[in-house]
Protein backbone atom coordinates (compact mmCIF):
# COMPACT_ATOMS: atom_id res chain seq x y z
CA UNK A 1 0.00 0.00 0.00
CA UNK A 2 1.22 3.45 -0.85
CA UNK A 3 2.38 5.25 2.26
CA UNK A 4 1.69 8.97 2.31
CA UNK A 5 4.29 10.79 4.38
CA UNK A 6 5.48 14.12 5.63
CA UNK A 7 2.63 16.45 4.77
CA UNK A 8 4.12 19.88 5.13
CA UNK A 9 1.61 21.34 7.56
CA UNK A 10 2.11 20.27 11.16
CA UNK A 11 -1.02 18.60 12.52
CA UNK A 12 -1.11 21.06 15.39
CA UNK A 13 -1.02 24.16 13.18
CA UNK A 14 -4.15 26.29 13.31
CA UNK A 15 -5.18 29.49 11.61
CA UNK A 16 -4.92 32.34 14.12
CA UNK A 17 -6.14 35.76 13.04
CA UNK A 18 -5.53 37.33 16.43
CA UNK A 19 -2.99 40.14 16.50
CA UNK A 20 0.16 39.26 18.44
CA UNK A 21 2.75 42.03 18.78
CA UNK A 22 6.17 40.94 17.61
CA UNK A 23 4.93 37.75 15.95
CA UNK A 24 5.48 37.38 12.20
CA UNK A 25 2.41 36.14 10.33
CA UNK A 26 2.89 33.00 8.24
CA UNK A 27 3.56 33.79 4.60
CA UNK A 28 1.10 31.16 3.37
CA UNK A 29 -1.83 29.62 5.23
CA UNK A 30 -2.37 26.75 2.79
CA UNK A 31 -0.04 23.83 2.07
CA UNK A 32 2.03 24.00 -1.09
CA UNK A 33 3.78 20.62 -1.04
CA UNK A 34 2.72 17.07 -0.35
CA UNK A 35 4.93 14.01 -0.03
CA UNK A 36 4.28 10.44 -1.10
CA UNK A 37 6.52 7.40 -0.79
CA UNK A 38 6.48 4.98 -3.72
CA UNK A 39 8.34 1.95 -2.42
CA UNK A 40 11.90 3.21 -1.90
CA UNK A 41 11.35 6.35 -3.99
CA UNK A 42 10.36 9.72 -2.51
CA UNK A 43 7.89 11.84 -4.48
CA UNK A 44 7.08 15.44 -3.56
CA UNK A 45 4.23 17.29 -5.29
CA UNK A 46 4.89 21.04 -5.24
CA UNK A 47 2.37 23.72 -6.18
CA UNK A 48 3.61 26.38 -8.59
CA UNK A 49 0.46 28.36 -7.84
CA UNK A 50 -2.67 28.81 -9.92
CA UNK A 51 -3.37 30.09 -13.41
CA UNK A 52 -6.71 31.86 -14.05
CA UNK A 53 -8.12 30.92 -17.46
CA UNK A 54 -11.47 31.17 -19.28
CA UNK A 55 -13.69 28.15 -18.67
CA UNK A 56 -14.13 27.65 -22.43
CA UNK A 57 -10.57 26.28 -22.35
CA UNK A 58 -11.96 23.16 -20.66
CA UNK A 59 -13.75 22.01 -23.78
CA UNK A 60 -13.89 24.33 -26.74
CA UNK A 61 -15.63 21.65 -28.83
CA UNK A 62 -18.35 21.14 -26.21
CA UNK A 63 -21.90 22.47 -26.32
CA UNK A 64 -21.77 25.64 -24.18
CA UNK A 65 -24.85 24.48 -22.28
CA UNK A 66 -23.19 21.15 -21.45
CA UNK A 67 -20.05 22.95 -20.32
CA UNK A 68 -22.10 25.33 -18.16
CA UNK A 69 -23.92 22.36 -16.62
CA UNK A 70 -20.65 20.63 -15.74
CA UNK A 71 -19.29 23.78 -14.16
CA UNK A 72 -22.49 24.13 -12.15
CA UNK A 73 -22.31 20.52 -10.99
CA UNK A 74 -18.72 21.15 -9.85
CA UNK A 75 -19.62 24.42 -8.07
CA UNK A 76 -17.21 26.30 -10.34
CA UNK A 77 -17.68 29.79 -11.79
CA UNK A 78 -18.99 30.07 -15.32
CA UNK A 79 -16.52 32.60 -16.69
CA UNK A 80 -13.03 31.78 -15.40
CA UNK A 81 -11.45 29.65 -12.70
CA UNK A 82 -8.03 28.81 -11.31
CA UNK A 83 -6.09 25.97 -12.88
CA UNK A 84 -3.68 24.29 -10.52
CA UNK A 85 -0.02 24.16 -11.53
CA UNK A 86 1.69 21.09 -10.05
CA UNK A 87 5.34 20.05 -10.30
CA UNK A 88 6.94 16.89 -8.94
CA UNK A 89 10.33 16.22 -7.34
CA UNK A 90 11.49 12.59 -7.29
CA UNK A 91 14.40 11.18 -5.31
CA UNK A 92 15.59 7.80 -6.58
CA UNK A 93 18.94 6.52 -5.35
CA UNK A 94 21.52 9.27 -5.78
CA UNK A 95 19.39 11.26 -8.22
CA UNK A 96 17.07 14.18 -7.53
CA UNK A 97 14.72 14.66 -10.46
CA UNK A 98 12.55 17.71 -11.13
CA UNK A 99 9.59 16.86 -13.34
CA UNK A 100 8.56 20.06 -15.10
CA UNK A 101 9.56 23.51 -13.90
CA UNK A 102 6.41 25.60 -13.58
CA UNK A 103 5.39 28.85 -15.23
CA UNK A 104 8.14 31.20 -14.19
CA UNK A 105 7.57 34.93 -14.21
CA UNK A 106 6.44 36.40 -17.54
CA UNK A 107 5.66 40.07 -16.78
CA UNK A 108 3.64 40.47 -19.97
CA UNK A 109 1.01 37.94 -18.82
CA UNK A 110 0.29 39.46 -15.38
CA UNK A 111 -0.13 36.16 -13.51
CA UNK A 112 1.06 37.01 -9.98
CA UNK A 113 -0.35 33.88 -8.30
CA UNK A 114 1.64 31.53 -10.53
CA UNK A 115 5.39 31.06 -10.82
CA UNK A 116 5.85 30.15 -7.15
CA UNK A 117 8.01 27.06 -7.69
CA UNK A 118 11.47 28.37 -6.90
CA UNK A 119 10.55 29.88 -3.54
CA UNK A 120 8.55 26.79 -2.64
CA UNK A 121 11.43 24.46 -3.51
CA UNK A 122 13.61 26.58 -1.24
CA UNK A 123 10.98 26.38 1.52
CA UNK A 124 11.03 22.59 1.14
CA UNK A 125 14.80 22.56 1.62
CA UNK A 126 15.55 21.59 -1.97
CA UNK A 127 18.72 23.24 -3.23
CA UNK A 128 18.64 23.76 -7.00
CA UNK A 129 22.28 22.66 -7.17
CA UNK A 130 21.24 19.23 -5.85
CA UNK A 131 18.93 18.56 -8.82
CA UNK A 132 20.66 16.04 -11.08
CA UNK A 133 17.95 15.71 -13.74
CA UNK A 134 14.98 17.59 -15.13
CA UNK A 135 12.27 15.77 -17.07
CA UNK A 136 9.94 17.85 -19.21
CA UNK A 137 6.53 16.44 -20.08
CA UNK A 138 6.49 19.06 -22.86
CA UNK A 139 7.75 22.55 -23.59
CA UNK A 140 4.72 24.72 -22.92
CA UNK A 141 5.60 27.82 -20.95
CA UNK A 142 3.98 26.58 -17.72
CA UNK A 143 6.36 23.59 -17.77
CA UNK A 144 9.68 25.25 -18.68
CA UNK A 145 9.20 28.82 -17.43
CA UNK A 146 10.75 28.24 -14.01
CA UNK A 147 14.07 27.48 -15.68
CA UNK A 148 13.94 30.88 -17.39
CA UNK A 149 13.61 32.95 -14.21
CA UNK A 150 16.57 35.31 -13.77
CA UNK A 151 19.32 33.72 -11.68
CA UNK A 152 17.98 30.16 -11.79
CA UNK A 153 20.35 28.76 -14.40
CA UNK A 154 23.33 30.00 -12.40
CA UNK A 155 22.14 28.01 -9.36
CA UNK A 156 21.71 24.74 -11.25
CA UNK A 157 24.30 21.98 -11.37
CA UNK A 158 26.42 22.55 -14.50
CA UNK A 159 26.14 18.81 -15.18
CA UNK A 160 22.33 18.92 -15.06
CA UNK A 161 20.64 16.62 -17.58
CA UNK A 162 17.34 17.77 -19.10
CA UNK A 163 15.31 14.92 -20.61
CA UNK A 164 12.74 15.77 -23.26
CA UNK A 165 11.33 13.93 -26.27
CA UNK A 166 13.13 14.68 -29.54
CA UNK A 167 9.74 15.19 -31.21
CA UNK A 168 8.99 17.98 -28.74
CA UNK A 169 12.15 19.93 -29.51
CA UNK A 170 11.54 19.47 -33.23
CA UNK A 171 7.94 20.69 -32.95
CA UNK A 172 8.94 23.98 -31.32
CA UNK A 173 11.29 24.84 -34.16
CA UNK A 174 8.12 25.73 -36.11
CA UNK A 175 5.06 25.11 -33.92
CA UNK A 176 1.56 24.61 -35.32
CA UNK A 177 -1.17 26.49 -33.45
CA UNK A 178 -3.94 25.84 -35.99
CA UNK A 179 -5.98 23.52 -33.73
CA UNK A 180 -5.64 25.27 -30.36
CA UNK A 181 -8.09 27.67 -28.71
CA UNK A 182 -6.02 29.91 -26.45
CA UNK A 183 -6.55 33.39 -25.00
CA UNK A 184 -4.87 36.24 -26.84
CA UNK A 185 -1.18 36.56 -26.12
CA UNK A 186 -0.58 32.95 -25.18
CA UNK A 187 0.65 31.64 -28.56
CA UNK A 188 3.31 34.35 -28.77
CA UNK A 189 4.34 33.78 -25.15
CA UNK A 190 4.57 30.01 -25.69
CA UNK A 191 6.70 30.43 -28.81
CA UNK A 192 9.03 32.86 -27.07
CA UNK A 193 9.46 30.69 -23.98
CA UNK A 194 10.18 27.53 -25.98
CA UNK A 195 12.65 29.35 -28.22
CA UNK A 196 14.51 30.85 -25.28
CA UNK A 197 14.54 27.54 -23.40
CA UNK A 198 16.03 25.67 -26.39
CA UNK A 199 18.70 28.34 -26.77
CA UNK A 200 19.63 28.61 -23.09
CA UNK A 201 19.73 24.88 -22.33
CA UNK A 202 20.69 23.32 -25.65
CA UNK A 203 23.92 21.79 -24.33
CA UNK A 204 22.12 20.09 -21.43
CA UNK A 205 19.30 18.48 -23.40
CA UNK A 206 19.18 14.68 -23.41
CA UNK A 207 16.74 13.71 -26.16
CA UNK A 208 14.85 10.42 -26.33
CA UNK A 209 12.56 8.95 -28.97
CA UNK A 210 9.82 6.95 -27.26
CA UNK A 211 10.93 5.85 -23.79
CA UNK A 212 13.83 6.47 -21.47
CA UNK A 213 14.80 5.35 -17.96
CA UNK A 214 15.91 8.48 -16.13
CA UNK A 215 16.76 6.72 -12.86
CA UNK A 216 16.00 3.33 -11.28
CA UNK A 217 12.21 3.07 -11.27
CA UNK A 218 11.66 6.38 -13.10
CA UNK A 219 10.71 6.04 -16.77
CA UNK A 220 9.52 8.77 -19.15
CA UNK A 221 7.35 7.73 -22.13
CA UNK A 222 6.24 9.84 -25.06
CA UNK A 223 2.46 9.86 -25.61
CA UNK A 224 2.00 12.70 -28.10
CA UNK A 225 -1.42 14.30 -28.39
CA UNK A 226 -1.26 17.43 -26.27
CA UNK A 227 1.94 18.25 -28.14
CA UNK A 228 3.84 15.89 -30.47
CA UNK A 229 6.44 15.15 -27.81
CA UNK A 230 4.18 15.22 -24.75
CA UNK A 231 5.31 12.56 -22.27
CA UNK A 232 4.26 10.97 -18.99
CA UNK A 233 6.54 9.81 -16.20
CA UNK A 234 6.00 6.51 -14.39
CA UNK A 235 7.51 5.89 -10.96
CA UNK A 236 7.67 2.30 -9.71
CA UNK A 237 9.27 0.65 -6.69
CA UNK A 238 8.24 -2.58 -5.00
CA UNK A 239 4.49 -2.95 -5.38
CA UNK A 240 3.86 0.80 -5.61
CA UNK A 241 3.22 2.77 -8.78
CA UNK A 242 2.56 6.43 -9.63
CA UNK A 243 2.09 8.22 -12.95
CA UNK A 244 2.73 11.91 -13.49
CA UNK A 245 0.52 12.54 -16.52
CA UNK A 246 1.48 16.12 -17.30
CA UNK A 247 -1.26 17.70 -19.43
CA UNK A 248 -2.79 14.45 -20.68
CA UNK A 249 -5.46 14.60 -17.96
CA UNK A 250 -7.59 17.53 -16.78
CA UNK A 251 -10.36 17.58 -14.18
CA UNK A 252 -13.12 17.69 -16.79
CA UNK A 253 -11.54 14.75 -18.65
CA UNK A 254 -12.98 12.15 -16.28
CA UNK A 255 -16.60 13.05 -17.10
CA UNK A 256 -15.91 14.24 -20.64
CA UNK A 257 -12.69 12.70 -21.97
CA UNK A 258 -13.70 13.70 -25.51
CA UNK A 259 -13.74 17.44 -24.76
CA UNK A 260 -10.86 19.31 -26.34
CA UNK A 261 -8.65 21.39 -24.10
CA UNK A 262 -7.68 24.75 -25.58
CA UNK A 263 -3.94 24.08 -25.26
CA UNK A 264 -3.99 20.79 -27.19
CA UNK A 265 -2.16 21.03 -30.51
CA UNK A 266 -3.71 17.76 -31.74
CA UNK A 267 -6.97 17.56 -29.76
CA UNK A 268 -8.30 14.38 -31.37
CA UNK A 269 -5.11 12.47 -30.60
CA UNK A 270 -5.00 14.05 -27.13
CA UNK A 271 -8.48 12.63 -26.41
CA UNK A 272 -7.38 9.16 -27.53
CA UNK A 273 -4.29 9.38 -25.33
CA UNK A 274 -6.39 10.55 -22.39
CA UNK A 275 -8.81 7.63 -22.63
CA UNK A 276 -5.98 5.12 -23.00
CA UNK A 277 -4.11 6.43 -19.96
CA UNK A 278 -7.25 6.64 -17.81
CA UNK A 279 -8.16 3.06 -18.69
CA UNK A 280 -4.63 1.96 -17.86
CA UNK A 281 -4.72 3.76 -14.50
CA UNK A 282 -8.12 2.30 -13.64
CA UNK A 283 -6.88 -1.21 -14.48
CA UNK A 284 -3.64 -0.99 -12.49
CA UNK A 285 -4.93 1.03 -9.54
CA UNK A 286 -1.74 3.08 -9.49
CA UNK A 287 -1.66 6.66 -8.26
CA UNK A 288 -2.15 9.58 -10.63
CA UNK A 289 -0.71 13.08 -10.38
CA UNK A 290 -1.26 15.63 -13.16
CA UNK A 291 -0.22 19.22 -13.73
CA UNK A 292 -3.64 20.82 -13.68
CA UNK A 293 -5.57 18.60 -11.27
CA UNK A 294 -6.43 20.35 -7.98
CA UNK A 295 -3.47 20.28 -5.59
CA UNK A 296 -2.12 17.92 -4.33
CA UNK A 297 -3.47 16.01 -7.31
CA UNK A 298 -2.84 12.57 -5.81
CA UNK A 299 -5.52 9.98 -6.41
CA UNK A 300 -6.83 6.97 -8.26
CA UNK A 301 -8.96 6.48 -11.38
CA UNK A 302 -12.10 4.36 -11.50
CA UNK A 303 -14.20 3.40 -14.51
CA UNK A 304 -17.73 4.81 -14.34
CA UNK A 305 -19.71 3.34 -17.23
CA UNK A 306 -18.42 4.97 -20.41
CA UNK A 307 -16.56 7.63 -18.46
CA UNK A 308 -14.23 7.77 -15.45
CA UNK A 309 -14.23 8.83 -11.83
CA UNK A 310 -11.49 10.65 -9.91
CA UNK A 311 -10.88 9.23 -6.41
CA UNK A 312 -8.57 11.54 -4.44
CA UNK A 313 -6.50 10.00 -1.68
CA UNK A 314 -7.26 10.80 1.93
CA UNK A 315 -4.66 13.26 3.14
CA UNK A 316 -2.18 11.81 5.63
CA UNK A 317 -0.41 14.15 8.04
Amino acid sequence: MNQIINNTQEASMKVDNTSHPGRTAPEELVPSRYAVRIGEIDVLVVSDGVLPLPTAMLGHNADPAARAAWLGDMFLPQDAFDWALNVVVVRSGEQTILIDAGLGLDPDLNLPRAGQLMKRLAAAGIDLASVTDVVLTHMHMDHVGGLLVDGVKEQLNPDLRIHVAAAEVKFWESPDFSHVSMPAGFPDALRAAAKRFSKDYQSQLRLFEDEHEVAPGVVVTRTGGHTPGHSVVRVASGNDRLMFAGDAVFAVGFDHPDWFNGFEHDPEEAARVRVRLLRELAATGELLVATHMPFPSVGHVAVDGDTFRWVPVFWDY
